[in-house]
């Protein structure tokens, strides 16, 4: 019973762990997209 308990968890871990680092990796790419975006804005 422990090492099941034990295995979800770290099945469970291990997703959550990638949802974290993919929305890190989305925040920042939002981030450099704004900041290109607004450097292009400003040449105008």
């Amino acid at each position: 019973m422990n090492t099941v308990v034990m295995q979800a968890l770290e099945i469970m871990g291990k997703g959550m762990a990638g949802i974290f680092v993919t929305t890190i990796i989305i925040m920042i790419f939002v981030f450099l997209m704004g900041k290109i975006g607004k450097d292009k804005d400003e040449e105008k």
